[in-house]
C-alpha cells in the first residue's frame, strides 16, 4: 500500500499473502501467541485479499494516514469491498472493473453486468477522452434483502493497448467529472513503479532467499524503508513545495497579471507605435483613438471600461 500526493509516492504498509489451506503450505509457520505481532501477521496473510485490502486501509487511518481516496485495479474491484470501504471508513474509491459476467449494477432499475450497461448506451462521438459515463448503483445483500444502495459512477474508457476494446473505472465520488476520474486513477501507476525500482535497484526477492516466514517479512520491511529514504531525499532535493511557507510566500509576490491589465498594456504598446512609426501629432493621435476604440468588440470595451459609443436613430 502507497500513499501518494501525485508527486511522491511512499509505502505505508505490506502483506504477504499465503493460503488459507494447511495442505498447501510448503513450509507450515511455527507456533506463536496470537496476540503477539508474529501472530497478528500470520493470521492476516492467510485471509482473503478483500479483507485484507479492509484491514491494511483501517491499520494505516489508525496510524495517522489521512487521503480521500483509495486507488486500485481490478483484482480488488468488488462491489462488496468497494461498499465496505466507502460506508466504513468513509473513503471514495476509484478502481478498474472487471468485465466480469457474474457481476451485476443496479441500472435503470434492471440488474445487469458491465456489458450489457456498454451494449445499452450510445458511445461519444470523436475523439473523446472516454467512450461512456453511466450512473449506477451498487447494490449490498444480506439474506436476499437489499440493505444499502450507493450511487457510483462507471465511465468506460478506450483501451490504448487494443482500440476496439475499452476499460471500466468506477468512482464513488460523483461530485468529480469524468476526465478528473481517468486523471485521478492514472496516480495508481506509482504503484506499479515501486514495484519495478524495488526489484530492479532496491534487491527485493533478490537479497534473502530463505523460507523463513519471519525472515521474508523483515527483507520486505527493510525494502520499504530503502525506498522511504530515496522518496524522501528526492522530494527535498527537487520538490520547491518542502521549503513550506517560504514557497508559498514566493508564490504569493509573483501575482499573474489579470486579463484586464494585459489588454491595457497591449493597447498602449499600439498606439505608442502608431504614433512613433507614422510620426502623427497628438491631434491626429487624438482622432485615431477616438475611431478605433469604438469599433473594439462590446466585450472589451465593457472590459476596458469605455463608454458604449451612441447609436443612430
Amino acid at each position: 500500500m502507497l500513499w501518494s500526493d501525485e508527486y511522491t509516492s511512499m509505502p505505508i504498509d505490506f502483506c504477504p499473502l499465503s493460503s488459507g489451506r494447511d495442505d498447501l503450505l510448503i513450509c507450515p509457520a511455527k507456533k506463536c501467541d496470537g496476540r503477539s505481532l508474529a501472530g497478528r501477521i500470520r493470521k492476516q496473510a492467510r485471509q482473503k485479499a478483500p479483507d485484507i485490502l479492509l484491514s491494511m486501509l483501517k491499520n494505516a487511518i489508525k496510524a495517522g494516514h489521512r487521503a480521500k481516496y483509495v486507488l486500485f485495479d481490478s483484482w480488488f474491484a468488488t462491489p462488496k469491498g468497494i461498499t465496505s470501504i466507502k460506508k466504513e471508513l468513509s473513503l471514495d474509491v476509484i478502481a478498474m472493473l472487471k468485465k466480469s459476467g457474474k457481476v451485476f449494477y443496479e441500472y435503470q432499475e434492471k440488474q445487469l453486468d458491465l456489458k450489457k450497461i456498454y451494449e445499452m448506451n450510445r458511445k461519444r462521438p470523436g475523439r473523446s477522452k472516454y467512450l461512456l459515463s453511466v450512473e449506477v448503483n451498487l447494490i449490498q445483500k444480506e439474506k436476499g434483502q437489499v440493505v444499502s444502495r450507493i450511487p457510483v459512477r462507471i465511465v468506460f474508457v478506450r483501451n490504448r493497448a487494443k482500440r476496439k476494446d475499452w476499460i471500466a473505472l468506477i468512482s464513488t465520488d460523483m461530485d468529480i467529472s469524468e476526465n478528473e476520474i481517468i486523471r485521478r486513477y492514472g496516480v495508481r501507476w506509482n504503484i506499479e513503479v515501486y514495484f519495478k525500482t524495488c526489484k530492479q535497484h532496491l534487491k527485493l526477492l533478490k537479497e534473502s532467499n530463505s523460507p523463513s516466514f519471519d525472515a521474508f517479512t523483515c527483507h520486505l520491511a527493510i525494502v520499504c524503508v530503502r525506498y522511504m529514504i530515496l522518496s524522501v531525499s528526492q522530494r527535498a532535493a527537487s520538490d520547491d513545495r518542502t521549503l513550506g511557507e517560504l514557497f508559498w510566500l514566493m508564490t504569493a509576490e509573483v501575482a499573474e497579471i489579470s486579463f484586464t491589465k494585459t489588454l491595457a498594456l497591449i493597447l498602449e504598446a499600439l498606439l505608442d507605435t502608431v504614433r512613433e512609426f507614422f510620426v502623427v501629432s497628438d491631434e491626429q493621435m487624438e482622432a485615431f483613438t477616438q475611431n478605433f476604440l469604438p469599433k473594439l468588440p462590446q466585450h472589451l470595451r465593457s472590459v476596458l471600461g469605455i463608454p458604449q459609443s451612441p447609436v443612430a436613430t
